[in-house]
């Protein structure tokens, strides 16, 4: 942990325990963030997202065949309970705007933000840091395409916002989304969080 100082298990899933992590975006990011963080131990996630699972959506995000047509954010609860952890999930089944960030994530110790396009997490982004100064915000930037996982990295850009990603690929240059990048992706954030949320602020 570099210059971290160690904490006892009991007590890291005490702290993890206590808090609530709101999810926006319950896709390739999102879903995959959501059961890693539910296996640390968050106590409590706020999952957001207003489409429904896709065919297409299986090769890289947290959902099975059966649950093909269902809302995500009911989908990603029916798959989180099986983990079989005690993590209270409430679900916001909306689009978020700029005007309602703050009102969905309301009670959150920290924020993944992991929409598709970069209109919405600009938006994101803007909002939180308007809005939710306080509130550590992970997003994620650049994780298209078969690059090197080592490419992946977590920077600090304010205090309280944190990017994930390689920073330049972008599915808009016809490059795919393949799981393997995905999650990795989806570690780091949450891994940030968790970080954070123990104390530890840097990447």
């Amino acid at each position: 942990m570099g210059g971290d100082v160690p904490l006892a298990g009991a007590e890291v899933r005490a702290r993890l325990a206590a808090c609530t992590v709101a999810i926006i975006g319950c896709g390739g990011l999102g879903s995959n963030a959501a059961h890693m963080l539910v296996r640390a131990g968050i106590g409590r996630l706020i999952l957001i997202d207003f489409d429904r699972v896709e065919e297409d959506n299986l090769n890289r995000q947290f959902f099975f065949r059966d649950q093909v047509g269902m809302l995500k954010t009911e989908a990603l609860a029916e798959s989180l309970r099986r983990i079989g952890y005690d993590s209270e999930l409430v679900l916001a089944t909306e689009r978020v705007t700029g005007d309602t960030v703050k009102g969905l994530v309301r009670g959150a110790d920290a924020i993944i933000e992991a929409v598709d396009t970069a209109e919405a997490k600009a938006m994101i982004i803007e909002a939180c840091t308007r809005d939710l100064p306080d509130v550590p915000l992970v997003a994620a930037s650049g994780l298209a395409g078969y690059d090197s996982t080592d490419a992946i990295a977590t920077e600090r850009l304010a205090d309280r916002l944190y990017v994930v990603g390689d920073m330049t690929s972008d599915t808009r240059t016809g490059l795919p989304l393949v799981a393997p990048r995905v999650c990795a992706a989806a570690a780091a954030q949450a891994h940030a969080v968790v970080r954070v949320l123990l104390g530890f602020p840097d990447p």
